[in-house]
């Protein structure tokens, strides 16, 4: 599968240079999810290390993915940025490199632009809600990341995890309990964003389980 992509990408990339397409074109390269990490009998297909889990679960290696962005015209090549941002801005960012006039106030992400000459993009939080079981064993749940802090809601239990992923990017070390404090202004700031939003409710755990 992996041949296949790299095979396709390459015949897409080289018919934009046949047609002479290449400098006015931005190609974007992003995955949906991190590597498939989950056990099929003896054979792991992906190893998403020094990340955590991967495909189907809340866990870095599940949501932290690369991001590639090829824009001959504006953007120099091999430029770099650590800046975390979501697959939402996307469409901020092409509304406003192509001129839409979109009203600001109906887009749910930044314009990354900026980061192309340089320039930071204001400080926000980063969320994800996931209210549903996955084939790949992970739980239903929610995530706010604030920083370097990342707090995780389990739908399932009604546990909270919290990780400072400068300092355990492997999501190792709970610290919930330890900074109880972090996680409840984290906690309240995530369930406005999930009102903000009309997010998906979810049942109790229980009756999850079953319907499992």
């Amino acid at each position: 599968m992996v041949e296949a992509m790299d095979q396709s990408v390459g015949r897409v990339m080289a018919t934009l240079d046949r047609l002479l397409l290449t400098d006015n074109t931005i190609v974007i390269f992003v995955s949906d999810n991190g590597g498939l990490s989950t056990s099929f009998g003896n054979w792991v297909p992906t190893s998403c290390e020094p990340l955590r889990a991967g495909k189907g679960w809340l866990y870095e290696g599940g949501i932290r993915v690369p991001l590639m962005i090829r824009w001959p015209k504006a953007i120099a090549a091999a430029k770099k940025s650590d800046t975390p941002v979501i697959t939402t801005d996307l469409f901020a960012t092409l509304a406003s490199v192509t001129g839409d006039d979109a009203n600001p106030t109906t887009v749910d992400g930044a314009d990354l632009s900026g980061l192309w000459q340089g320039q930071e993009i204001p400080d926000r939080d980063l969320h994800w809600h996931y209210p549903h079981f996955g084939n790949q064993g992970g739980f239903p749940g929610a995530v706010i990341r604030s920083g370097d802090w990342k707090l995780i809601q389990n739908f399932e239990t009604d546990e909270t995890e919290l990780y400072n992923l400068k300092d355990d990017i492997g999501e190792a070390q709970n610290q919930a309990t330890n900074h109880a404090d972090v996680a409840e202004k984290l906690t309240k700031r995530l369930k406005n964003w999930q009102n903000s939003i009309n997010a998906t409710p979810t049942k109790r755990a229980a009756s999850k389980r079953k319907a499992r």
